[in-house]
């Protein structure tokens, strides 16, 4: 997760995530620094239609802490939303130009980590100014591709 303040953490999940994994992560680590962020609970938290976004003991899990921050609806199949993906972009391009690449999954682990604490503030903060611009895109092309 990031915000125009910051990178949060990155997560390994070692199976496949279903919602209980998910859930734990929401509360764990994604609440807490939600509510160190956003004190007044101002904030706002984007997640896609992933199932086990929709399932319904994280749905209830959101609307028992809906006065922490602002749960933002996603409408389906609109990546041209996601900011997050441009950010996944970067990493992947900063992994394909080390030399020597990653041999292993322990290797890729530790790359990505490096990778993901060097992206510039800048370039998070210039993704967050751009979502009206995104979402503006997005109505424009009536759920179409966009630019972005």
């Amino acid at each position: 997760m990031f915000s125009w303040h910051d990178l949060g953490p990155l997560i390994h999940v070692e199976q496949r995530l279903n919602s209980t994994t998910y859930l734990s992560i929401i509360s764990d680590q994604v609440h807490p620094i939600m509510l160190m962020v956003y004190p007044n609970g101002d904030g706002f938290f984007q997640q896609e239609n992933a199932p086990c976004h929709g399932a319904r003991v994280v749905q209830e899990w959101f609307q028992q802490h809906e006065g922490d921050f602002t749960l933002l609806r996603w409408p389906p199949q609109s990546p041209d939303l996601n900011p997050i993906e441009h950010l996944w972009d970067e990493v992947k391009r900063a992994i394909r130009q080390l030399v020597p690449q990653p041999s292993n999954l322990t290797e890729l682990d530790s790359a990505i980590h490096q990778t993901w604490c060097q992206i510039p503030r800048i370039t998070f903060q210039h993704l967050m100014e751009s979502t009206p611009r995104r979402i503006a895109a997005v109505l424009k092309a009536k759920g179409g591709p966009t630019k972005y």
